[in-house]
């Protein structure tokens, strides 16, 4: 099929071409090839902004997927830099604040970000999505339907997190009310996970999401490539059942639940990353002993048939030092290399590293702090993006537009209002677009033979690819 490409920015395209035909190998790999370009870019991209490398007009999307322990779309690689912003639904279902979501995703996309996660919950609370148990509030949904379709606009794929674990937006709390005002004998909120009828109510909600279709677009959100993956929980704890049984049992009910009405879309749990009694060899890099008392267990919940890639959040302000220090960016260098190697030894999968940030409520805090931070994020995943590693990316938490300030939680970042931290998230987003593109290009040339300079006249010629 003749596809039509736009020149975005020659002399990066040229630097892919040089190294296509120079590099020895299959090219992925070549740190020292890899690094000559990355270098380039800084100077190139950040004073305007993120442009990518090509860019396809009219290309259909297709689902995300795995291949071993990478992130694959059309076989190609496509390693993430993200965002969260988890109320993005309550805003779209007000029309006074809905271009704020149109807003959030403009701006994201100006730096290159290419997946946000989002909350498909909202459970008994404000503005709820589902007010009691398989009752919805069809403007609430419409909500939804419109941030999906405005993801797609601005070419970002969704991670859709299903339920909470925290009571904010209702979460398991509100499950475990519904039941005990069915007549349930329940004593605890971790009775969410066991009980047969809370779990039910659990089910059925997922089964109305996957099966909603889409206000604005009529495709069936199960259908939907604009979504990345589907999250079982925010965050899942059974502090009830420290040998993390019971959370063990759920998991595995609802992973292969949710892939039985949807084999489609990738499939994550949530988890945080804490490492439990299954591997007492690795609990040495939880940020604490509590951590490993909270019923969850990273190698084993990851195990689960139908889970396809692993979660990990990154709160090094919280879990080890709430005072700015070295410390934390030592607790997340090593806290991450634990978890992209366990993705690979044990797993063989992808791991997303689905939630950091530092609060600007912490003592010391400064955004030079925070942009160091952000970066030794980004550089311990780029040492694995450049080996074919796990690490399949990351999603800073949390992106606000303008105007949604009273929204923060301290570790809201305003893109307009910070430069310099924009400037370090554009240059993670032109490493891996290069990277995705340098890698899909290859195989493309390798396999049709095409000449490299062919590519500095794809603007002005249709070209089959």
């Amino acid at each position: 099929m003749a596809v039509h490409y736009t020149i975005l920015s020659l002399k990066l395209i040229f630097l892919i071409a040089v190294f296509v035909f120079t590099v020895e190998g299959d090219g992925v790999g070549n740190n020292q090839q890899f690094d000559l370009l990355v270098e380039d870019t800084t100077e190139n991209h950040l004073s305007h902004g993120f442009d990518g490398v090509v860019e396809k007009e009219d290309d259909p999307w297709s689902m995300v997927e795995t291949r071993q322990n990478q992130f694959v779309v059309d076989g190609q690689p496509f390693y993430v830099n993200g965002f969260n912003t988890y109320w993005l639904m309550i805003f779209a279902a007000d029309q006074s604040t809905r271009g704020k979501v149109t807003d959030l995703f403009k701006q994201a996309a100006s730096v290159g970000l290419t997946v946000c996660r989002t909350w498909a919950f909202n459970d008994g609370q404000w503005r709820a999505l589902q007010k009691s148990p398989s009752v919805y509030d069809e403007e609430v949904f419409k909500g939804l339907d419109f941030v999906i379709s405005e993801a797609k606009k601005y070419k970002i794929r969704l991670i859709l997190s299903l339920a909470n674990n925290w009571e904010a937006y209702g979460g398991k709390a509100q499950y475990v009310k519904w039941g005990k005002a069915a007549g349930l004998n329940l004593t605890s909120d971790d009775d969410f996970f066991s009980d047969s009828t809370v779990r039910s109510y659990y089910k059925a909600h997922v089964k109305t999401v996957l099966n909603r279709v889409n206000s604005f677009t009529n495709v069936m959100y199960k259908d939907d490539p604009t979504i990345f993956a589907w999250e079982l929980m925010n965050e899942p704890r059974c502090t009830s059942d420290p040998s993390g049984d019971k959370l063990q049992g759920w998991i595995q009910e609802m992973a292969v639940y949710v892939k039985s009405m949807d084999p489609k879309h990738l499939l994550e749990v949530g988890l945080e990353g804490f490492y439990g009694p299954s591997t007492p060899n690795r609990v040495q890099f939880n940020p604490n002993t509590y951590a490993q008392q909270v019923g969850t267990d990273f190698i084993r919940n990851h195990k689960v048939l139908g889970v396809d890639f692993a979660s990990v959040h990154i709160y090094a302000d919280t879990w080890v030092s709430q005072t700015i220090s070295d410390a934390q960016l030592q607790f997340t260098k090593s806290w991450m290399e634990a978890h992209i190697e366990d993705a690979e030894k044990y797993l063989g999968m992808p791991v997303i590293f689905a939630e950091f940030g530092v609060s600007s409520k912490d003592p010391g805090y400064n955004s030079s702090f925070r942009d160091a931070f952000i970066n030794s994020v980004y550089k311990t995943l780029l040492d694995s993006t450049k080996k074919g590693g796990s690490g399949g990316g990351s999603l800073v938490w949390q992106l606000f537009p303008e105007g949604t300030e009273n929204m923060d939680d301290g570790y809201a970042i305003v893109l307009s209002k910070s430069p310099s931290t924009s400037n370090v998230i554009t240059l993670q987003s032109t490493r891996l677009s290069l990277f995705n593109s340098m890698c899909s290009m290859k195989c493309r040339w390798g396999c049709k033979k095409k000449n490299a300079m062919d590519l500095l006249f794809l603007g002005h010629h249709d070209h089959d690819l």
